[in-house]
């Protein structure tokens, strides 16, 4: 059900919901650095398949990113342009019989009784084994169901270039969401896979995720990615960069003071992206948050 391109890529897969700060331009430097260093071929993701998003910040990011001198090797890909090719994933999954409807809401399942020791945030499997009476009332009731993958297993482990190995959650996981978007752990397996991608590097805050999306890419018969979960960067009080908390822009800072700022915090001072790749050594790369003042 897909044919693989010849050559293997490395991505940046910005969210277009907000212009891109000092540490989305970080990872993407540090993702196009770990592709072009190990011959790869680097793309561009625009992931719009939520509501929030905006095609007038997508363009922004792509210009941004194109400022500091970052390069890609195809036209971005759109994922709202897709929509068929999420489906025949999930048509498929559900032919295996691996796919079931939820009714849960947040409040439900934060409320759900656990078993001992389940993992924190983990699906309970509230609706899994729901008769088909269960599921025509609830219907009825006028709730549009999510669609879980029905998993085997609790954990899976994969190994991290910067963090070794890591072993995470894998529960009944959201493929579809309940007003019909293709959920986050779906969309990025499926179209990594379409477009070749054998290199996944982001921020650490996504490492958690990639135990899902490990299984679902063994369970559909994808190559599994290199991953490199990078270090974030971080406000003074510890937070995650957002513009609340003070992050800024490239417009905020021009090209040249984001550019000092970025090298300096890895340690590899360059005039360009071509400098910086000669510079490159994931091992002498920073382990720690950058702490963004």
């Amino acid at each position: 059900m897909l044919t693989t391109p010849d050559h293997t890529a490395g991505r940046f897969a910005p969210s277009p919901s907000a212009d891109l700060h000092i540490g989305n331009l970080r990872t993407a430097v540090l993702a196009w650095l770990f592709a072009r260093s190990t011959g790869r071929r680097f793309l561009i993701r625009v992931e719009d398949l939520d509501d929030r998003t905006h095609d007038d910040v997508a363009h922004r990011q792509l210009a941004d990113l194109a400022a500091i001198g970052i390069t890609w090797d195809e036209q971005p890909q759109w994922q709202s342009a897709h929509p068929d090719r999420y489906n025949a994933v999930i048509d498929h999954l559900a032919g295996q019989g691996l796919v079931y409807e939820c009714f849960c809401s947040r409040k439900d399942i934060l409320n759900a009784p656990r078993a001992p020791h389940a993992p924190e945030g983990a699906y309970p499997g509230t609706c899994r084994h729901l008769t088909d009476e269960q599921r025509a009332q609830r219907r009825a009731a006028g709730r549009p169901p999510a669609l879980r993958l029905r998993t085997d297993r609790a954990d899976y482990t994969v190994t991290d270039l910067l963090h070794g190995s890591y072993t995470g959650v894998v529960d009944d996981f959201v493929l579809r969401r309940g007003d019909g978007v293709p959920a986050y752990n779906l969309a990025v397996v499926v179209d990594d896979a379409h477009s070749g991608i054998d290199q996944v590097v982001r921020g650490d805050d996504l490492l958690s995720s990639s135990p899902r999306q490990a299984y679902l890419t063994e369970l559909l018969g994808y190559q599994q990615p290199v991953y490199a979960h990078v270090p974030l960067a971080l406000s003074t009080q510890g937070k995650r960069l957002a513009k609340r908390d003070g992050a800024v822009t490239l417009a905020d800072l021009g090209v040249p003071r984001a550019w000092q700022l970025i090298t300096e915090s890895l340690g590899w001072p360059a005039d360009d992206m071509a400098g910086l790749l000669e510079l490159f050594d994931p091992a002498r790369l920073p382990r720690q948050p950058w702490i963004f003042t």
